[in-house]
This record gives C-alpha cells, structure tokens and sequence, in this order.
C-alpha cells in the first residue's frame, strides 16, 4: 500500500505516517511533487519484456509525453539477482538533486523516494501503479531496499537520462531504511 512518512529533518524517530491516497497526493502536491494512480487494462507478467511493459501503458505513456516532450522514456527492472544491485542502490542512497525533473512508475514492485524539502523528509512509499514527478532541484533519495524488486518506467526530457547532483549530505544514512519502513 502506497504510504508517505513526514519527518522533521533532525528527528527521523517523529514520522507521522498517512495512508489515504489522496491525503498523500495532497501532501505531496504541497510541496510540488504529482503523485497518480495508473491503471492498464491487461495484466502483465512478471518477467514482462521492455517492449510489453511500453506497449501496456502505451495511451498513458503518449498522453504524458505529449504534455513534457520527453526525450528519452525506459522501463528498468531491478531484482535481488542483479549483479550491480549494491552498487546501484548506494548511489540513489546519497542524497542527491536533478537539473531535470524524475518521472517514475511503478509497474511492478515497490520503492521509497525520501524527499528533503523545507525542513522535512517526505518518505513516499511508491508501489505497483504509482507515478510519482519529483521536481528539479528538490533534494532527494531512494531506496529500493536488500532484496529489491521493481520494475518502472522511468521519463527524461534530456537526452542524458539519469544524472545526479550529489549534495555530499550524510542525512539520508539518518532515516529508516526501505527494509526497516516496510518490515
């Protein structure tokens, strides 16, 4: 179940947790991030092709694209099993900003986007069907957790694709973790 935990950013033991989806989207509209529920009309299977996952969403994904004119649109499917997976989810640990917004969602399996924003950390627990827009410039970082899985489409409106700004914070190392969020 999608939830948000809203911590001040200097006590990550105060979270108040909310779990209505639109009191989520709502909180999270108030500091600028768009959080959707999106629905396909044929199921998929777990092991989904890229080309599957696009062809699914294919209304969604060119409704959105003609609003932003993305440049580059990919799914990315990450499971325990993937030979970098430490690697990969020790660089969107580090908190971290983009000259781009991040578009992400979740086709399959979940993650956390922590968001640092006015004093607070915004922990949105994102899952199967939500497509969350992080603003540019907002400091931010994810978690997939130890044993991740997530399959998401993943929206750039520069050719570069993913590029992250770290902040050199130690904040994130702070809070609670996917695993500890979703024990």
């Amino acid at each position: 179940m999608t939830q948000l935990t809203i911590y001040p950013d200097d006590q990550p033991e105060q979270g108040q947790k909310i779990t209505n989806y639109s009191d989520i989207a709502s909180a999270l509209a108030n500091i600028g991030v768009l959080l959707e529920k999106w629905e396909t009309g044929q199921a998929l299977a777990k092991e989904a092709s890229s080309e599957e996952v696009m062809q699914a969403y294919d209304e969604a994904i060119k409704k959105l694209n003609e609003k932003y004119n993305f440049k580059t649109i990919d799914v990315i499917s990450l499971n325990p099993d993937h030979p970098d997976i430490a690697v990969m989810r020790q660089k969107f640990l580090a908190e971290h900003t983009h000259a781009d917004f991040e578009v992400r969602f979740f086709v399959e399996g979940s993650g956390i986007f922590y968001l640092h924003v006015d004093g607070k950390v915004y922990a949105t627990l994102c899952e199967k069907g939500d497509l969350i827009s992080v603003p540019a410039n907002t400091t931010h970082w994810f978690d997939m957790g130890t044993a991740p899985y997530l399959k998401c489409i993943r929206f750039f409106t520069t050719d570069e694709g993913w590029v992250g700004n770290f902040t050199g914070s130690e904040i994130a190392r702070n809070f609670p973790d996917f695993d500890t969020l979703t024990a």
